[in-house]
């Protein structure tokens, strides 16, 4: 039986369109780190580089690799931590050329580093892509978080996040960092803008 995410991990990625307070406990993840604006290449290449070694991780027993535990799975959508340089920070707007983030894709708990270096020396044997070496094995833990399901357009998140902050004043929370994570439950080539869903998440303390 193949390990379905949408289906067994409701609370994680399929949230309410209000906010909710969850614990996101650790989880493993292979990520890459970017500045500047999603819209330039940069930014797809490098989602292009995370899914080439998560889809073939996922592959990696029908290539004669033994993993231990391992099991069937859907692989986990594109996560992103997204913030500003201090020079954003400074902006009474957004500029998006100042956007910092890390682009992630959660691993299965069978994934080891080991599994990790295995799956990279086979991309990089079958292609060439720029941001090979700049992704990482590691582990994160969110912890006390708010989050909430954004139907729309990703320059409408200021509306759902106005709606997260009064939620946080209302229940005497605050926000752990100005880091936000954002989790991409469309493809944005194949779902109209209005439709898309994007999860929101903040990482809190009481």
């Amino acid at each position: 039986m193949k390990h379905e995410w949408r289906k067994l991990e409701k609370d994680i990625y399929l949230p309410k369109t209000k906010p909710e307070l969850i614990y996101i406990p650790k989880m493993k993840y292979i990520t890459i780190e970017g500045k500047g604006n999603p819209n330039e290449p940069e930014f797809s290449k490098r989602v292009s580089t995370l899914y080439s070694i998560a889809y073939t991780i996922k592959m990696l027993p029908k290539k004669g690799f033994v993993i231990d535990d391992y099991f069937a799975y859907t692989v986990y959508p594109l996560e992103g931590l997204w913030g500003l340089t201090e020079a954003g920070l400074k902006l009474n707007y957004l500029d998006k050329k100042e956007l910092v983030y890390t682009i992630m894709i959660r691993q299965p708990d069978f994934v080891t580093r080991e599994v990790f270096e295995n799956a990279l020396q086979m991309v990089r044997k079958k292609q060439f892509l720029n941001y090979l070496d700049e992704v990482s094995f590691t582990e994160m833990e969110d912890g006390l978080s708010v989050q909430m399901l954004h139907i729309g357009a990703y320059d409408d998140e200021p509306r759902s996040f106005s709606i997260m902050d009064d939620f946080l004043i209302q229940n005497n929370l605050k926000r752990r960092t100005f880091f936000h994570k954002e989790i991409y439950l469309s493809d944005p080539n194949k779902v109209d803008q209005d439709k898309q869903k994007t999860v929101l998440r903040y990482m809190v303390n009481k």
